[in-house]
């Protein structure tokens, strides 16, 4: 196990600059995440620590030892990739135990090892089985068997799971999250699912354009981000954006939304926004701080209450998702399933202005 640093690293495809100068500390056996939309650099940015390509600038580090200069195989780095690259004419014994055999480990314990990750992952009773005659799940499994059979300092995946339905991908979250609670290892993951940074990650790394917008753990993005574009990306269903200004509200501060929709700050949060009254804002929240009067939940004093009506509403069991128009933008609420019956009702919910985020809309950063 070793952990892994990157300083300052730099990659470019002709005119495209893919990663700018990045520096990144991931203790040893972190779970650490990449995450960010397509083009954002994340995979160009793991294919590097694995040596599969050079960087431009910037140093490597990993378990203490700089690997620039080292090749692929010589890092001592496992790596599952997207597509399952398994041998077709091999069965799922042989696959795993490929790379233990390319490096001379005796017989024996290639089959301890073999069967250990089989059992782990829950193949044990499939390794006679060729690749054709496995699920998608079952595949993926395999590739995660041969990775985690080497004694390798630090795993890398490369979206493993993109190729998987939405229950599958469920199910080997759920495996890889155990994996790495089982074995203890550094674990670099790079997905583009934000569900699946949040709940795989000891820390997540939001890449935007090649650089880092903002890294942490989990529930310091989701309750504290930086930036808009931070806000927008983590959440589902996303974060609402509402066009509003920021005004003295006799000895405390309010968001107004349109005309006549003032929602107050709690005073604790005054005084670090007291420099902006009197400019534009984008007031942010979440769908789950956006409550039926009913079932608040919370201190009280921090919700403030308006009258809306219900233009859409989407039942998901328990809980249903009301849409309403305020200040020029669609909001969503998460209401209980009986709080709205049908679309034109006007009922009242709550804000929860602890909660709610201030943007500056021409930084896009969180006041």
């Amino acid at each position: 196990m070793a952990g892994l640093r990157l300083q300052g690293i730099e990659k470019s495809y002709g005119a495209v600059h893919a990663v700018h100068g990045i520096d990144l500390d991931i203790a040893e056996g972190e779970f650490a995440v990449l995450v960010g939309p397509s083009g954002c650099g994340k995979s160009t940015l793991l294919r590097c620590i694995a040596g599969l390509e050079e960087v431009d600038a910037g140093t490597i580090t990993i378990g203490g030892e700089v690997v620039n200069d080292m090749r692929p195989r010589d890092r001592n780095l496992a790596m599952v990739f997207q597509n399952y690259a398994l041998y077709p004419y091999m069965n799922v014994r042989e696959n795993i135990a490929f790379g233990l055999k390319a490096r001379r480990v005796p017989k024996a314990e290639i089959e301890v090892r073999v069967r250990r990750a089989a059992d782990m992952l829950g193949i044990g009773t499939l390794l006679d089985r060729l690749p054709r005659q496995l699920s998608g799940g079952q595949r993926q499994r395999v590739a995660i068997g041969r990775a985690i059979v080497r004694d390798a300092r630090l795993f890398l995946f490369d979206e493993p799971l993109s190729n998987l339905d939405a229950q599958l991908r469920d199910e080997m979250r759920t495996e890889i999250k155990r994996l790495h609670q089982e074995l203890g290892k550094t674990m670099v993951y790079v997905t583009h699912d934000q569900i699946e940074a949040m709940t795989l990650a000891d820390r997540i790394v939001l890449l935007r354009e090649g650089v880092i917008e903002q890294e942490g753990a989990p529930l310091d993005l989701f309750e504290r981000p930086v930036s808009k574009f931070v806000a927008r990306f983590l959440g589902s269903p996303p974060i609402n954006f509402i066009p509003a200004r920021l005004d003295r509200d006799g000895s405390g501060l309010a968001v107004r939304c349109g005309e006549g929709t003032v929602f107050a700050l709690p005073p604790e949060r005054a005084g670090a926004l007291e420099s902006h009254a009197g400019r534009d804002v984008i007031l942010g929240v979440r769908p789950e701080h956006i409550t039926g009067s009913s079932h608040a939940g919370g201190r009280r004093e921090h919700l403030v209450s308006h009258q809306v009506t219900i233009d859409l509403v989407q039942p998901t069991g328990t809980r249903l998702y009301g849409a309403f128009a305020l200040a020029g933008a669609e909001v969503l609420a998460e209401l209980q399933a009986h709080d709205v019956e049908r679309p034109g009702e006007t009922i009242e919910v709550l804000f929860d202005m602890q909660r709610a985020i201030l943007i500056d809309p021409v930084t896009e950063r969180v006041l």
